[in-house]
């Protein structure tokens, strides 16, 4: 039997390969989600590409941008590739779904890179209570300075992703993730080519773009064996100060696809930087100043500037409040990523699939800011009580801070797939031992020596006044869990499963802040929590009504586990009985999804409509001991956050609808819609420091009730075009809804033109396209949640931006 037909063969009947060959269809299909559910980890890699009975009538119309999955007990939708470079060239995979049902996302840059200035929700879960793979393994929680993983964009370079599917209801069973509550975010990579050749995309525009993908595949080589290597290079200034953005990735990938296996081995270099945007402040306290920009750019590198900026003693205008504007203030992050995975074809109906994994990541977030502000005196003081603190930092009035990360993971899934016929059995187990360390330092910025500061060099531990505090800590994470699907009848199907959810974590601090330097921060505590759950069911079913409609439900409890570092860890409270009544006290949050729904494909003859496919969907969701994160000083994000102050609200209940459905006008024209209802609220009030904070009937702030997208899609022989529409209604802006930032609407706009070259010259497929975002140039505001009223902050949105990008493969 020859080794690259073997997983064809298989499709039918192994639960495993039937996902990994339907995510190959994304390469020809623009759109695409996994068969069933059950084994979605296993499943990462996609297979040679094939056709699919899902595209709707490929001779006759357009394809479609968004369509269901087809078989799948859950919602879940998907961008291939190519729809994510015509949204924009070198997009991350976040910023990419913002065009599917239910999904807010928000970024101050148009590329969705920068990840301090970036939120995302998803049926009223932030983005803290969302899964994220990619390839199956697991990306962590996606807080901004990650202590479990890193973001989609560090992972992978955008023009190597195969697809990117949205479980917006529940993620998988297999899920490997201690987040996803509300659904899970997998990304999975190309396979290299089977013809050798390359390719080379340059991407020139607004604000001193530059952006050079290049990749080289092998081809087939040694008979079973294929590889590629991909290199990035990225460059832009940031839109409202002159911070450069970008930096430097390679990706590499080796397939052996041999008969009795697959043996995938891939990797991952980033090394990048973001200038980040400050948030502005927005609040009702007295003597918070009285500017209110919109966006808080730093001064860098008019170092003169920013001398001027403060007066003699180092302090801001008064006008400014919050609103003070910092020197610099940046995101350095170098993570190294790996994994090697086999499929192992035991016999035609079992497959076994054992996935080992590693991650390093080396970052820093730093801030030059004024001496002056935030409570920084307080602290200082209490390093150099009596002194002049603006001699102490190098006499500019500027401090530099960083917060400088460590982490160390390594991991191991283990899927085990069996098909009968009539049953799909899988069983599998996840486990990660992940060390982190995060340490807080202060540095003097010299009047004398400013080119020795910069937002591209990071300080010298050795050359710190302060080091406010290291943080260390260790968790092991084992996930088991079992699955399988019924074929009761042709027609109907059934799945049920089970996983459990165990989390091993201790926390110490090796340094600790000096007494009364920190708000509300006795001593951070040290010790362990251990926390459980032994039993996460799940039932499912699908009923396909015709052959062009499918009826979904399912009904599943998912698990947060406790963050072991960030200002939602436990390791966050400012004492040790802070801590120890937490540990005690407080459970892991917990949900409930069930979700029903209706996916439809049809071809029609409704006047110009030829044919329509998508999705209906409903979903009510009851989620316990929700836990909130609580500024602890006047500016969320203060740049001298004290300690965390995290509140157990008791339940939130949710219902909801989405519904997405593509219209097709023949071959050259398709319209593709998304309206989203999302009605999240809080069930009873809560306590802080004594006081009860009316939160009962209030909605979830963050996440808007309506969204509506669109994209309308046109090809017609060498060009192709695209408008994208995203509608956001009223988000509030606090727990008790006394604040909100007003909805909005953007539009972008894609063309492209395919160059009338030789198929057999030199270049093949060379095209020129043509990307504006925000094409309105409309200003609209991201929120930052942390205070239960009278204040909030935000980001700013980009700008309209023009970008211009030649491609082409050889």
């Amino acid at each position: 039997m020859k080794s690259s037909t073997r997983p064809n063969q298989r499709t039918g009947r192994s639960h495993a390969l039937a996902l990994a060959v339907m995510t190959a269809l994304l390469g020809t299909s623009a759109v695409h989600a996994e068969a069933s559910t059950a084994t979605g980890a296993a499943a990462a890699s996609p297979a040679p590409k094939q056709d699919t009975a899902g595209k709707s009538g490929d001779s006759k119309q357009l394809e479609a941008v968004v369509v269901s999955a087809k078989n799948s007990t859950r919602s879940a939708v998907s961008l291939s590739g190519s729809e994510i470079q015509k949204i924009m060239p070198g997009a991350s995979a976040l910023q990419a779904i913002k065009t599917l049902p239910g999904v807010l996302y928000m970024t101050a840059d148009p590329w969705g890179n920068n990840e301090q200035n970036a939120s995302i929700y998803v049926h009223g879960f932030g983005q803290q209570q969302l899964g994220y793979t990619m390839d199956g393994i697991p990306l962590g929680d996606q807080q901004y300075g990650n202590y479990n993983g890193l973001s989609p964009q560090r992972a992978i370079i955008s023009e190597d992703i195969s697809n990117v599917t949205l479980y917006s209801g529940a993620g998988d069973l297999a899920t490997a993730s201690t987040s996803n509550l509300g659904g899970t975010i997998a990304t999975f990579s190309s396979d290299p080519d089977q013809k050798m050749g390359g390719r080379l995309a340059q991407t020139a525009g607004s604000y001193g773009t530059t952006r050079t993908y290049a990749r080289f595949d092998t081809g087939r080589f040694g008979g079973d064996n294929y590889a590629y290597a991909s290199i990035l290079h990225q460059d832009q200034r940031a839109w409202d100060f002159d911070g450069h953005q970008g930096g430097n990735q390679i990706d590499w990938k080796f397939i052996h696809d041999g008969e009795h296996g697959k043996l995938t081995f891939y990797g991952d270099y980033s090394d990048k930087t973001e200038p980040n945007e400050d948030s502005v402040y927005h609040g009702t306290a007295a003597g918070e100043g009285t500017h209110r920009p919109y966006t808080r750019g730093f001064s860098y590198p008019n170092f003169q500037r920013a001398l001027g900026y403060l007066n003699a003693n180092g302090s801001t205008p008064t006008a400014d409040g919050n609103n003070y504007q910092d020197y610099y203030s940046d995101a350095q992050r170098t993570d190294y990523l790996t994994y090697l995975k086999y499929d192992w074809y035991i016999t035609d109906n079992i497959t076994w699939t054992n996935q080992a994994y590693f991650h390093h990541d080396d970052g820093a977030g730093v801030v030059a800011g004024p001496i002056q502000v935030a409570g920084l005196p307080t602290l200082f003081n209490a390093y150099f009580p009596g002194q002049d603190l603006k001699q102490v930092f190098g006499n500019s009035g500027y401090a530099i801070r960083t917060t400088e990360y460590d982490i160390n993971r390594r991991g191991f899934l283990s899927n085990l797939n069996w098909d009968t016929g009539d049953n799909q059995f899988s069983a599998g187990v996840w486990w990660e031992h992940n060390r982190v360390s995060q340490a807080r330092r202060w540095y003097p910025l010299d009047v004398n020596n400013a080119g020795a500061s910069t937002p591209y060099t990071r300080p010298d531990p050795s050359t710190a006044l302060i080091t406010q505090y290291i943080n260390d800590a260790r968790s092991d994470v084992i996930q088991p869990y079992i699955s399988d699907q019924w074929h009761i009848t042709p027609n109907f199907s059934l799945q049920a499963g089970a996983k459990s959810s165990f989390q091993y974590a201790q926390g110490w601090y090796p340094v600790q802040p000096l007494a009364g330097s920190t708000t509300g921060v006795t001593a951070y505590p040290n010790g362990s929590i251990n926390s459980h759950k032994s039993f996460l069911p799940q039932f499912g079913g699908t009923w396909d009504i015709t052959a062009n409609d499918q009826l979904f439900f399912n009904v599943q409890k998912n698990m947060h586990q406790f963050a072991t570092a960030n200002n939602m860890s436990p390791w966050s409270l400012g004492s040790q009985e802070a801590f120890d009544l937490f540990k005690h006290t407080v459970k892991p949050e917990t949900a409930w999804v069930t979700e029903l729904g209706l996916r439809f494909n049809h071809d029609v003859s409704w006047g110009p409509i030829t044919g329509i496919s998508g999705q209906v969907s409903g979903y009510h969701v009851n989620f316990a001991n929700r836990l909130l994160g609580i500024s602890s000083t006047s500016v969320i994000g203060s740049i001298n956050a004290g300690a965390g102050i995290i509140a157990n609200v008791g339940s939130v209940s949710t219902n909801g609808a989405d519904m997405a459905a593509t219209l097709h006008f023949g071959r050259h024209f398709s319209f593709y819609d998304a309206l989203s209802y999302n009605d999240s609220r809080y069930n009873d009030d809560y306590t802080t420091g004594g006081k009860v904070v009316n939160t009962a009937g209030k909605k979830i702030p963050g996440s808007p009730t309506w969204m509506n997208k669109f994209i309308a899609s046109f090809h017609a022989g060498r060009f192709t075009a695209q408008l994208v529409g995203d509608a956001v209604g009223k988000i509030y802006a606090t727990y008790t809804d006394d604040m909100h930032i007003p909805g909005y609407f953007l539009l972008s706009a894609q063309a492209s033109y395919a160059l009338p070259f030789s198929a057999d010259g030199l270049l093949k497929d060379p095209q020129v396209a043509l990307n504006i975002t925000n094409l309105a140039d409309r200003q609209a505001y991201q929120v930052l949640v942390g205070a239960a009223s009278g204040t909030y902050s935000t980001y700013p949105i980009a700008p309209r931006q023009f970008f211009v990008t030649f491609s082409t493969r050889f």
